[in-house]
């Protein structure tokens, strides 16, 4: 199955997020808040762009065969 730039994004941002959790876990230190302000109207933005991007590389995932 060909990947298209949309799952390419996606997985990206959900790179993003892993990463940012680990360090939220690790460290207690939240990098898009950090860069972005906490709850941000573009930090918010951001959190919803990786939660719809998890759901897009899950549903890819459950759907590739």
């Amino acid at each position: 199955m060909e990947k298209n730039i949309i799952y390419w994004v996606a997985l990206a941002l959900v790179i993003v997020g892993g990463l940012n959790w680990g360090l939220v876990g690790a460290f207690n230190f939240d990098l898009v808040a950090a860069i972005l302000g906490s709850m941000s109207m573009l930090s918010r933005i951001v959190y919803i762009l990786v939660g719809l991007a998890a759901l897009y590389i899950a549903a890819s995932a459950a759907t590739n065969k």
